[in-house]
């Protein structure tokens, strides 16, 4: 019934005039719906028929002059119901109905959008889109142009050796079944990326990275009429760098950011710099702590993987060190110690307790300071670095002022020691006759003294070489004698006639052998 009620209302329709039927053609696409109002209109109409006729069996009893309220009512229903009766009514409102949605069926769907949900242009454009399939399939490689804004650099790691940056990707280009009529471009929801074919770009150095996301996600989609796409992204991540810090905090490190395709080889795509070394941007305004950005430069290169050859983008970046933070915290505290160590050479030898204090302060000082100046650097790393060199020199010469004192204390007690013992040998001359003679103590009898004047001097002297047999021949009476004689004798070698000219000699030789290692240290960290 419900299609020879659609066949009378196209049949009625055919004397009317042309513009109407499109309207049945339309109609013809949506029969189901058509059967379903049909009859729901029926059911609607049958109802109302029983309603009359009840009012009209208790207005014909007598039991009410007046029309039922719901009177006006069901004759609105009626007419619902008429209408719902005259196919040509029914088909002109679900034309309309059509006509206002675009002409197109509801129901159709987007990977996960609804037609319903898209302008026109883009619905047009979707329409036997494969996202699964690049751009010129079978054509050659797609060439996608890349380039970079560095927002931000915000920390760089000499334990893990890298950086976290936060940059805006950009990337462009061309597919031919996104080409429509016209000069103007359209920005899309970046939702519908999800729609379109997307490079694979990757970045191979990168520890950690993140997507921002608030308020919605930092995705940008600008479609051109001649098929090009911009796709624009904002990326935080940490990326791996290499460092040299031999010269460490006079160094200069060279870090990247890569760029490759994860899984279209050079067969596929091309990545390629839009407008070279220009081509990045931010480096120039950034300001970092303890780096300032000396250099960059973009090249184009290939990833050699044994599943073949990908394109590669490359940005490298020069970053040199402040150094002025790591002088005043470092480098001046080491040296003013080193300064301090050198006080202790004008305070007496006698001053025991203040020399030695000075000393030891000094080098437990520095101990603490070469300890701290590790902390933020690698704990195993196979680097000598500038500034531990620096301050193994200044730790050497406090080191060397401690132990100066204790050559010096040392010598000191020495020579009173001997001069005790000049003392008491003149004491016991004194003591003598005083005729000249010399107390000497015999070989053969140490227990007697005997004394030797002028003339016995003078004829032990010419004696001498005939004596000396005798003398070998007791040697052996004699031998510890001898070895106290060769005992003292290599004691005098060593042995300084005045102590406090170490101190004085010290005053000048440390300060002048700092400046120059200080020169040499300055000259080739910094130039060499």
């Amino acid at each position: 019934m419900r299609s020879q009620a659609h066949g009378h209302a196209c049949d009625s329709e055919s004397h009317l005039t042309e513009p109407r039927r499109p309207m049945c053609s339309r109609l013809s696409l949506s029969q189901t719906a058509f059967g379903d109002l049909q009859t729901d209109g029926s059911r609607t109409a049958k109802r109302e028929r029983e309603r009359e006729r009840a009012s009209e069996e208790r207005s014909g009893q007598g039991e009410t002059k007046q029309a039922p309220a719901g009177t006006q009512d069901s004759t609105g229903a009626v007419r619902c119901s008429e209408m719902a009766r005259s196919p040509v009514l029914t088909c002109v409102t679900l034309s309309l109905v059509l006509m206002q949605s675009g002409g197109v069926i509801p129901g159709t769907q987007f990977g996960d959008w609804s037609e319903s949900e898209l302008q026109p242009t883009i619905q047009k454009l979707m329409k036997g889109y494969n996202r699964y399939l690049r751009p010129s399939f079978n054509e050659g490689p797609v060439e996608i142009g890349m380039s970079l804004d560095i927002a931000s650099i915000d920390a760089i790691s000499e334990i893990n050796m890298d950086y976290t940056a936060t940059i805006f990707l950009r990337q462009r280009w061309r597919d031919s079944r996104l080409v429509f009529p016209g000069n103007e471009s359209v920005s899309v929801d970046g939702r519908l990326v999800s729609l379109l074919w997307i490079p694979d770009t990757f970045i191979p150095d990168s520890k950690r990275s993140f997507l921002h996301d608030v308020t919605v996600e930092n995705r940008l989609i600008r479609i051109f009429s001649n098929g090009t796409v911009l796709y624009a992204l904002r990326i935080t991540a940490t990326i791996a760098c290499n460092m040299d810090l031999t010269k460490y905090p006079m160094d200069r490190q060279v870090c990247t950011l890569q760029l490759e395709s994860w899984g279209y080889n050079l067969q596929d795509v091309v990545f390629y710099w839009t407008r070279g070394n220009d081509s990045v941007k931010g480096l120039d305004t950034l300001r970092l702590a303890q780096y300032s950005v000396e250099s960059y430069y973009t090249s184009v290169t290939q990833a050699i993987y044994e599943t073949g050859l990908y394109p590669k983008l490359v940005l490298h970046f020069a970053l040199r060190r402040n150094v002025l933070f790591f002088i005043l915290e470092t480098y001046v505290p080491s040296t003013l110690l080193v300064v301090l160590s050198w006080v202790s050479f004008w305070i007496s030898q006698s001053s025991v307790p203040a020399r030695t204090c000075i000393g030891v302060t000094t080098v437990l000082t520095m101990t603490t300071l070469m300890m701290g100046a590790r902390t933020s650097l690698p704990n195993a790393n196979c680097f000598i670095k500038a500034i531990d060199v620096y301050l193994g020199i200044c730790f050497t010469f406090i080191f060397g002022a401690l132990l100066e004192y204790a050559i010096a204390h040392f010598c000191t007690m020495q020579h009173q020691t001997i001069g005790d013992v000049q003392r008491d040998l003149q004491k016991e001359f004194d003591e003598s006759n005083g005729n000249g003679a010399i107390p000497l103590v015999s070989c053969t009898h140490p227990s007697q003294l005997v004394e030797l004047g002028p003339t016995q001097q003078e004829e032990m002297v010419q004696s001498s070489p005939i004596e000396g047999g005798l003398s070998r021949s007791h040697g052996k009476g004699c031998g510890l004698a001898y070895v106290k004689e060769a005992s003292r004798k290599a004691a005098t070698v060593f042995s300084v006639e005045n102590p406090h000219n170490i101190d004085r000699h010290s005053r000048t030789v440390f300060p002048l052998s700092f400046f120059i290692v200080n020169i040499l240290y300055w000259l080739y960290y910094l130039f060499l």
